[in-house]
Parts: C-alpha cells; sequence; structure tokens
C-alpha cells in the first residue's frame, strides 16, 4: 500500500519559516558551496555513518540516496549493498552532480546511477522499488509532501527509511539554537518545521523514531513503509 501524505500545519503567511523551499534558491547555494562542500560537511562523517549504518543494508538491495551532493554517502551504499546491488542518488544542482559523478568514475562505483533531479520530479522508476531510502541533511525536500510523496511510492513495502539533519535544540539551549540557525541559514531557503523537520514523513511512515543528538541540534529518524 502506498502511504499517504497529512502535511502538518504550516506557519501563518509572514511568519519566519513560512516560506516553502524553493528550489532555484537552493541550486544557486549550492553552487556557491560546491568547491569546499566536502570540507564543510567533514565534521558531520561520524552521522553520515551513523545514518547509513541504521538503513542495515543487504547484499544485493537497492537504496535511493535523496540529495546526494557530491556523493559522500555513495562509497558507503556501495559498499553495503556489494557489486550486485544498486545506488540511485538524485541531486538537482549541476555543480554538486558533477563532483558526484567524478567520485563514481574514480572510485569506479559501478552499481552507482545518478540523476541530477530533483527530489518530486525524479525517475525514479528507471530503477526497481527499493528497499531503502536516505535523506541526510535535505531538509527543503523533507519539507516538500509532494517530494516525499513520489520517493515513498518507489519504495517497497517494509523499505527502511533514515532522515538526519538539523533541527532546533530546546527553548533554554539558546547557544546551540544560535548554531543552528547559522548552519540553516547557510543550507536550507526553509526554516519551516525546523522544530520537528521529520514530521511530514513521521505522518507517512507510521511508527517513525526519532533520536536527537549533538546536544538536541541534530535528529536521526528511522522507519518503515508500511506493509
Amino acid at each position: 500500500m502506498t502511504p499517504t501524505l497529512h502535511p502538518s500545519q504550516a506557519p501563518p503567511a509572514g511568519s519566519p519559516g513560512a516560506a516553502a523551499p524553493d528550489l532555484a534558491a537552493a541550486q544557486a547555494l549550492y553552487q556557491r558551496r560546491a568547491a569546499h562542500y566536502d570540507v564543510e560537511l567533514s565534521v558531520f562523517e561520524p552521522l553520515r555513518r551513523q545514518a547509513v549504518s541504521a538503513l542495515a543494508l543487504q547484499p544485493g538491495e537497492t537504496v535511493l540516496d535523496l540529495g546526494c551532493g557530491t556523493g559522500l554517502s555513495l562509497p558507503l551504499l556501495a559498499q553495503a549493498v556489494g557489486p550486485r546491488g544498486k545506488v540511485l542518488g538524485v541531486e538537482p544542482c549541476p555543480q554538486m552532480m558533477a563532483l558526484a559523478r567524478q567520485r563514481v568514475d574514480a572510485l569506479q562505483l559501478r552499481q552507482v546511477a545518478l540523476l541530477e533531479s530533483e527530489a518530486a520530479q525524479a525517475p525514479l522508476a528507471l530503477a526497481p522499488l527499493a528497499d531503502a531510502a536516505l535523506f541526510h541533511f535535505t531538509h527543503d525536500v523533507l519539507q516538500q509532501p509532494e517530494a516525499l510523496a513520489h520517493v515513498l511510492a518507489h519504495l517497497k513495502p517494509g523499505a527502511r527509511v533514515v532522515a538526519c539533519g538539523l533541527q532546533w535544540a530546546p527553548w533554554w539551549a539558546w547557544g546551540c539554537n544560535a548554531w543552528v540557525l547559522g548552519a540553516a541559514l547557510y543550507s536550507t531557503t526553509t526554516l519551516a518545521r525546523l522544530h520537528a523537520p521529520w514530521q511530514l514523513l513521521a505522518d507517512a511512515l507510521p511508527g517513525l523514531q526519532v533520536q536527537p543528538c549533538w546536544f538536541g541540534t541534530v535528529f536521526m529518524a528511522q522507519g518503515q513503509v508500511p506493509s
């Protein structure tokens, strides 16, 4: 059964974080960041490895990497599914995708295919229904009901989903939230639902488990597509 999304109430118009994700703005943002993106993201590598591990991938499986960026997760995913598996990376920014292709070619990751597309329009039907999906620091994608519905429709019943990203820490942790705000303004085009970035995913995946980490500034969410 394909899961149905029930978006939570959006912030009132004109309030902070009310804007919807802006693809053109995101592409411009990541065009500027592409050359030094890997260095900037190096501090988050332990989270990346934790997220990939949480997918519990098996040899021969198919996994989607939404917003794959420069492809930092691709070697880990390819290793987990093995030479008979398949990894499908989706990334809308041409400059980031070019670096992902370079990484795939340099490492000869033959089980990896790349799609330069936004998540909502990605031709995911080119691959079989996937066994798992990764959303690693993809706040804008997680705030698009149409993108999530499209991705989840291309997952098998029982497929594992892991999402990881920024979130507001408790209100009293003002120092932590100052860091979250700076990081979010630098990497997203909307602050919508930053108090619960996983909310739309939770609406679609009953029983989604969410664990805060990094003093509450980052979440790790795990769930499964309903049978």
